[in-house]
Parts: C-alpha cells; sequence; structure tokens
C-alpha cells in the first residue's frame, strides 16, 4: 500500500528560477520575442530611491563609492550608530518628475505614511490626483519637502535643473535623493550646500561623469549615501537585456526582426 501512495505522488516540479535557465518555461518580463516595454531595471531604480530616503533619516553611516574594490572589514571597524534619526510618518516626500518611476516612489513614500506632494513641468492636477498624490508648484516642493525625489528624463530643459536657487531654498534638515540622471543637478552647487550644512544629506546613485573619478570631491563630501548607477544592475535585468539583445541579432540574420522601432 505504501508503494502504491509514492508510485501515484505527484512528481517535485524544479524551482521555477531552474527551469527558466532550462528553457522550459518563458523568460520573464519581455523574453521570446514579447516587446519589451517596461525594463525591470526601474524596479530597481525606485527601491534605491527608497533605500536612499531610510539611510539619510536614520542617519546611516554612509561609505563614498571606493576607488578600488572593497575588501572585507570586521564590524568594529564601522563603529556604531550614535546619532538620532527622525520618522518617515508625517514627514513631506517632494517628488519632482511624476512620470512611471515618481509614480512608484510616491506610492512608497505613502507606504511609510509620508505626504507626498509632486512637481514636474507639465503635470496637472488630474494626473496627480490619479497618483494620490498632490500637485504643487516647484519652488514649493524644494521649500516645504523633507526630502526631495528626482526622477527626471536628462534634456536641454532639466540639465542643471536642481541649482543653487532651488537648494536655498531647502529646508536645513532636508535631504536629496538624485537616481534619474546626474547632470539634473547642479554637483558645484550640491557640495557647497552640503560643505555650509544646509542639507541633511543627498544619496545619489547617478553623477556628472561615471565611472565616478577616483579624485571627485563628491566621494568625500560630508553627509553623503553613494552607489555606482547601480539601480538596473540586476540578475533579473541582466537576463533579459542580453537575452533581447540576442534575439534581435538572431531574428535580424533570419530575416524577421522583432522589436522594432518606427521613427516618430
Amino acid at each position: 500500500m505504501l508503494r502504491d501512495r509514492a508510485a501515484h505522488r505527484r512528481p517535485r516540479r524544479l524551482p521555477v528560477r531552474l527551469r527558466r535557465l532550462r528553457g522550459l518555461v518563458p523568460p520573464p518580463r519581455g523574453g521570446r520575442g514579447r516587446q519589451l516595454r517596461r525594463p525591470p531595471r526601474r524596479r530597481g531604480r525606485r527601491r534605491r530611491a527608497a533605500g536612499r530616503v531610510r539611510r539619510r533619516r536614520r542617519h546611516a553611516r554612509a561609505h563614498p563609492v571606493p576607488a578600488q574594490p572593497p575588501r572585507a572589514a570586521p564590524a568594529a571597524a564601522a563603529g556604531w550608530q550614535r546619532t538620532v534619526g527622525t520618522d518617515l510618518a508625517g514627514a513631506r516626500l517632494g517628488v519632482v518628475g511624476l512620470g512611471r518611476l515618481g509614480t512608484r516612489v510616491a506610492r512608497i513614500g505613502q507606504a511609510f505614511g509620508m505626504d507626498v506632494v509632486a512637481w514636474s513641468q507639465h503635470l496637472t492636477d488630474e494626473r496627480a490626483a490619479e497618483a494620490g498624490v498632490r500637485r504643487v508648484d516647484r519652488d514649493e516642493v524644494f521649500a516645504t519637502a523633507d526630502v526631495v525625489t528626482v526622477h527626471l528624463v536628462l534634456s536641454d530643459r532639466t540639465r542643471g535643473l536642481v541649482g543653487r536657487d532651488e537648494l536655498a531654498r531647502m529646508q536645513p534638515g532636508a535631504i536629496l535623493v538624485n537616481t534619474s540622471r546626474g547632470p539634473v543637478v547642479d554637483e558645484a552647487a550640491l557640495l557647497e550646500a552640503l560643505a555650509e550644512g544646509r542639507l541633511a544629506g543627498a544619496g545619489l546613485d547617478v553623477y556628472d561623469r561615471e565611472p565616478l573619478p577616483p579624485d571627485s570631491p563628491l566621494r568625500t563630501a560630508p553627509r553623503t549615501v553613494l552607489t555606482p548607477h547601480l539601480g538596473y544592475v540586476t540578475r533579473d535585468t541582466y537576463r533579459v537585456f542580453y537575452g533581447d539583445a540576442v534575439e534581435d541579432v538572431a531574428a535580424w540574420l533570419r530575416g524577421e526582426p522583432v522589436r522594432v522601432l518606427t521613427p516618430a
């Protein structure tokens, strides 16, 4: 009887990830010839933005981007936290650029109980209401937000958009987060604001020059959390990007191109 039951027992299934590697199930997020509209790297970016908010609000010890690969260090060398943080609940999050990424970061802020406001050049009250936030003008975002997070596409219009005037409007205890593109923020103005103690801190994943030069003053700037533009660096993202690239070339060689872009 025991043998009969064992014989009719459902076979164990391989984990989904292993089945994907063996080609038994289609790859996620746009593989196998499907149109990739929203790369998964966007998820990494919004997590990076949220992580910088949490770390700076809790005065987490910041480690500048190393010029050389880091070596393992004993925990004792890092010391211990000796500061008092502030709560996210009830604080105001100002989203500069309420597109797909900005909207998702706004939802993360709301999950922490933050009051979320937003501004972008063509943002309407209706569009802001759809995202569950309130539209305000640019000056109010910088003047009233406890955390300002930037999510803009780099263009001639947005280059240097966050400059000395905008940073001067920010509250002394405010935090600036930029995970979009480095030149959107005036780097010299940001360094000046940090050196003078006019900002509580900055969280950056993007820079004017990348890789960040070893002698960049940002590496030694106070109250910063720096990461080397790795919001999109995940296994899932690379699997889709490189897999789609191979499919594109193979399809073109067969005379059956896929994911063809149509000029506007």
